[in-house]
């Protein structure tokens, strides 16, 4: 009896087995029978062939997955051609699965994969018009930014892991070297001052000695509050990271030095993408991209001009209030960027006082954030100063997400170079738009959503994620929050400005030739803002072509919707609820997005 009852179990436990096999097999190799399973298989198979990504994302650690965050990321060109392949099958497999029989759930993830990989796709014959190694996030400054502040550090584990990946970079450098010497064999090379300004970025980098570089003193750092190392262990990872940085990062640096320093001489001034094989029609791709419209580089540039006039005409009507009474917008804004009574000292004190008043301004506007919200984040938030040594070719702010699993909070990243850039009646509308409700709020609502495929919580669209924050530095003065602060909202319209004159310049600079002295002349005369900053931020243009116009473009048809909605809806029209319409799908291509409200609308209305 007890062997019968033995083999009945073996093969039952076989039988289970062979099922298994089975479904692993057809999940891993072929398309899954299951719709929900292939969107969570495309979702693994990107994120597990990028482990700094999956390092970033903070997801799988919880479940005792941790070997990744002792790799880099591949950077070879036949790592790049593999992933354009699998988008290709994973389009044709998605296509596969017959709308008709999705639950609407499942239709949306559907439409909003099938945008996201088509594009992808069609990217396949620009993979090589962009400038890896550039002074704005270039895989050489970003390495070091990734591991002192996403590389985990919680345990000894960890720290075995952060020497293995100092270890790594020769590797991924040489990875680094093979694509750009296909592009330069394809007359794809930065213009002249991008190679001018990594060098002197990497060359400052290396000229540190190993325990003084970033690599070292924030291992150190971090190191030290990981309870479970003991003072030897801290010495003897602190020792090993060291060694690593000058065997193994330093030379790696040296040969991406070397490289860029033949290839000086080649390049030119000429800045726009136009000067590539068939710049015009990748710009085209680019603006498509990143805007997720059809809108062409004319019809964006003119949108730019007439924003740029609109905005200057609120802004007369304040200046003229504030005792700027007659003089030019950009000369007024100048002078008050300039005002001692509104800036703090360049120096530590005065940084500190900065990133203090940043967390104050956020602070108060989560205090105010239940009459906007039905959905809050759980997701904390910080603020930091960007790394010093990348500091002068960085951007004003940027926002970093957190991990998934809360491990590490989103960063909101305030450029402190020079605090005279830095005036007072500039920090609220930055602050809501990296921070809270900006950035911070909505990527940390998509991190958390439930009963969505994993990637729908991830992934990215400029123009829906830019075109929200810049919404909420607008909504900031819809509800009061400017009330009082006349400067605070000159501001606001300052920066609002700011990106009506990117749409003027990108597309300048990208489809009309300008050259970039051009670009910054005009950016200087329309806002006012400081040279150094406006240098930045066209130098940024030029190497991300079409993600500056994300912004305005994304804003425009948020504000277009929201007035949509409280025209047909009247007196039933709740903000609330409109912002969680726009909120609970995570990010979305604007035509999409525009599905997404009049569904709500409709509903609303019966």
């Amino acid at each position: 009896m007890l062997k019968t009852i033995l083999k009945y179990f073996l093969g039952i436990v076989v039988a289970v087995v062979i099922a298994a096999a089975i479904f692993l097999t057809n999940l891993i190799w072929f398309r899954p029978w299951n719709l929900n399973h292939f969107y969570e298989k495309v979702f693994a198979e990107t994120v597990f062939s990028e482990p700094e990504l999956l390092s970033a994302l903070g997801l799988v650690e919880q479940f005792g997955i941790t070997s990744h965050n002792g790799k880099l990321s591949d950077e070879s060109p036949a790592h790049q051609q593999k992933v354009i392949d699998r988008w290709k099958k994973d389009l044709t497999q998605l296509h596969q699965y017959p709308l008709d029989r999705q639950s609407p759930s499942q239709r949306l993830s559907t439409h909003v994969l099938d945008w996201f990989v088509t594009d992808q796709v069609e990217g396949e014959k620009w993979q090589f018009h962009n400038y890896p190694v550039n002074q704005l996030f270039g895989v050489q400054n970003q390495f070091p930014s990734f591991m002192a502040n996403t590389h985990r550090l919680l345990a000894k584990r960890d720290c075995e892991y952060y020497v293995m990946r100092l270890n790594a970079v020769p590797t991924k450098f040489d990875q680094l070297l093979e694509s750009l010497w296909v592009r330069e064999e394809r007359q794809i090379l930065p213009p002249r001052f991008v190679v001018e300004e990594v060098l002197k970025e990497m060359g400052d980098f290396v000229a540190k000695p190993a325990g003084e570089n970033i690599l070292a003193t924030s291992f150190k750092e971090r190191a030290a509050k990981i309870d479970k190392l003991n003072d030897k262990e801290r010495a003897d990872f602190q020792a090993r990271a060291e060694t690593a940085i000058t065997n193994s990062v330093y030379p790696a640096y040296q040969k991406l030095i070397d490289y860029f320093k033949g290839v000086l001489p080649k390049t030119t001034t000429d800045d726009g993408v136009w000067k590539l094989p068939d710049g015009d029609a990748f710009y085209a791709y680019a603006l498509h991209s990143n805007t997720t419209t059809s809108m062409k580089p004319d019809d964006v540039h003119d949108l730019g001009l007439r924003e740029v006039a609109r905005i200057e005409t609120e802004m007369r009507a304040l200046l003229d209030n504030n005792g700027f009474a007659g003089q030019p917008i950009g000369a007024a804004m100048d002078k008050l960027g300039k005002d001692p009574r509104f800036l703090y000292p360049n120096d530590d004190k005065g940084r500190a006082d900065a990133l203090a008043e940043y967390k104050r301004l956020i602070d108060n506007a989560t205090a105010h954030c239940g009459e906007l919200f039905i959905t809050f984040p759980r997701a904390k938030i910080d603020i930091r100063r960007v790394e010093q040594f990348k500091e002068a070719t960085a951007p004003g702010a940027y926002y970093q997400g957190g991990a998934m699993d809360g491990s590490r909070p989103g960063i909101f990243f305030a450029n402190l170079r020079d605090m005279n850039e830095v005036p007072k009646w500039s920090m609220p509308t930055l602050a809501y738009h990296e921070g809270i409700p900006g950035h911070h709020w909505q990527i940390s609502i998509a991190q958390e959503l439930k009963g969505v495929p994993q990637f729908r919580k991830v992934i990215p669209f400029t123009a829906y994620a830019e075109g929200w924050a810049l919404y909420c530095e607008w909504l900031a003065k819809q509800v009061g929050w400017y009330d009082n602060d006349p400067f605070g909202d000159l501001g606001r319209l300052r920066d609002e400005l700011f990106r009506g004159v990117r749409l003027v310049v990108d597309t300048g600079i990208h489809a009309k030739h300008w050259p970039r002295e051009q670009a910054i002349a005009y950016m200087r005369d329309k806002t006012g803002l400081g040279e150094k900053e406006v240098k930045s931020e066209i130098e940024r243009y030029i190497v991300l072509p079409g993600q500056a116009c994300a912004y305005k473009v994304g804003m425009l048809k948020i504000q277009e919707l929201r007035a949509r909605a409280k025209q047909e809806l009247g007196e039933k029209f709740d903000q609330r609820e409109f912002h969680e319409t726009l909120l609970k799908n995570g990010s979305l291509p604007l035509e999409i997005l525009e599905e997404q409200v009049n569904d709500y609308i409709q509903k609303k209305k019966t």
